[in-house]
């Protein structure tokens, strides 16, 4: 018998785009300072944040020099990451609203999204230690837009080939000072509770369209 070729593509793929910032450290330390001393003098928004602290979604008016380098880079990110219908690059106007997170021992986002939106993403300031030692959580958690029906039927069986293990569940992201990933706003996405001592520092985004 003649050996069968199997051709296998990936249909329907969902982006996830993860870059790791340069001179991350030293905009990490402007960025806690900001982000700490507002935190000192604002309440917490209430959204999907289980303990922890919110800021308000104008992080780019409060957050100084850093904050705007940083939203900068992730309007750049996900204009390249979007084209018009026949695949051919765009230069949309992105609407950006931003706002600061802090986790402190317990703490964990609920699963949530983002509407209105067409990519959103975070940006890690501290990890809270995450990074090196696992055992503290707080990792970023994406559940497969189709839910549980690849496992429905056969929940031992995954799919063969890139991103099918995860098929029906979900993957992470631990943080990881200077890390930043964009992702499309409809995904549901939550984040585990944070076992450690220190504060777990992020900034989140949405990018959506001006709307007349």
């Amino acid at each position: 018998m003649a050996r069968i070729e199997i051709q296998v593509q990936g249909l329907f793929p969902t982006p996830v785009a993860a870059v790791m910032l340069p001179d991350a450290k030293a905009r990490n330390a402007e960025l806690e300072r900001v982000i700490l001393q507002h935190r000192a003098e604002h309440p917490s928004l209430g959204a999907s944040n289980n303990g922890g602290w919110h800021s308000t979604r104008d992080f780019a008016d409060w957050g100084g020099a850093c904050a705007e380098e940083l939203l900068s880079i992730a309007r750049e990110v996900a204009t390249r990451m979007t084209t018009n219908r026949q695949g051919e690059p765009v230069q949309p106007q992105w609407v950006v609203e931003a706002w600061a997170n802090i986790n402190e021992a317990g703490d964990s986002n609920a699963c949530h999204y983002h509407p209105g939106a067409f990519w959103s993403g975070s940006y890690y300031v501290n990890d809270g230690g995450c990074a090196d030692d696992v055992s503290l959580g707080g990792e970023f958690e994406i559940f497969d837009p189709r839910g549980p029906a690849p496992m429905m039927h056969a929940p031992l069986l995954k799919f063969g080939g890139e991103g099918g293990l995860s098929a029906g569940s979900a993957e992470m992201i631990r943080p990881r000072p200077g890390l930043m990933f964009l992702f499309p706003s409809f995904l549901l996405h939550a984040v585990r509770p944070y076992r450690g001592s220190a504060s777990r520092i992020s900034v989140a985004f949405n990018l959506g369209l001006y709307r007349t």
